[in-house]
Formats: structure tokens, sequence, C-alpha cells
């Protein structure tokens, strides 16, 4: 059986939303410019489920579910002059800047929010809640990615 692995993916939804997702089926996963959040799409593996969380918004909650389709693509936007993603110090014989290919699989009925995720969680447990973390891309433990099911299946009830 295939080992499937979880991880949570932060987005801004007037930059790129689950609705955009759900409207295009498949997006490249690009723009990532932090090591270790490029580290963690690296060791994405094709089947592996995304969070998709929704940042920098009031409130910032996790809203969906995509799939990961494709793995260890060279971000094309480190090479575009024209992006606000070009990494002058990236040339395409040694790139810097890697990532995934994700598609859409579930909008939730509603957000769940960050301070719920905070009620039920500890730092140690679900990083995303760990005072000063900022990661865009981070692992969620299998045993955690069950709960966090289980809450978005029992919100509202």
């Amino acid at each position: 059986m295939m080992n499937l692995n979880y991880w949570l993916m932060k987005s801004e939804p007037d930059v790129y939303s689950i609705e955009d997702l759900k409207k295009d089926g498949q997006t490249i996963w690009e723009g990532v410019r932090n090591y270790q959040a490029r580290n963690f799409l690296r060791q994405m593996k094709r089947g592996d489920l995304a969070f998709f969380y929704h940042s920098n918004t009031t409130p910032p909650g996790i809203v969906g579910l995509m799939r990961v389709v494709q793995t260890d693509m060279i971000d094309p936007t480190q090479f575009d002059t024209d992006s606000p993603y070009y990494d002058s110090k990236s040339s395409p014989d040694c790139p810097r800047w890697w990532t995934v290919k994700v598609e859409f699989d579930r909008l939730f009925p509603q957000m769940l929010p960050l301070g719920i995720l905070k009620q039920n969680f500890t730092a140690d447990e679900l990083l995303l809640v760990r005072t000063g973390n900022r990661l865009s891309v981070m692992p969620v433990n299998q045993a955690i990615a069950v709960k966090i099911l289980a809450l978005v299946a029992h919100q509202g009830v």
C-alpha cells in the first residue's frame, strides 16, 4: 500500500484561491522562495494530499484539499525577469527553486479557521500553530491530518 503523506500549503486568496484551483483543475505551485519550504516541496510524492490554507485574510484557515500530481518540477518563475519570483542567482543549468503540480480534490463546506486549529493542536503537533512560523509549505503528521479531517466533518454540528 502506498504511504500517503499530508502537507499544508498556504496561498493568499486574492493571489490564488481554492476557487481558482477548482476552476483551473491543476496548477504549478510556483513562487516559493524559502529554502525549508522548498525542501518540503522536494519531499512530496505523487498522490500526497495537501491542505489548502488561505493566508493573509480574516480569518485565515484551511479551506480544502488538493492532491500532488507531479513532483520534482523546476519552478519556471525563477528565470522570468518580469516575475516577482525572479532569482538572478538561479540558472537553467543550476536551478535553485523546485515545485510541484497539484490538482483540486475538494472544497470544505466551510473554512476551518486558525483559531480552531490553535484550540485543538499544540505547536509540536501542527507546525502551523507554532509562534513565529511563516512557512508556506509544511508537513502534517498523518494522525493530525485525520484529526483535521474529523474537525472539518464535525463543523457546524
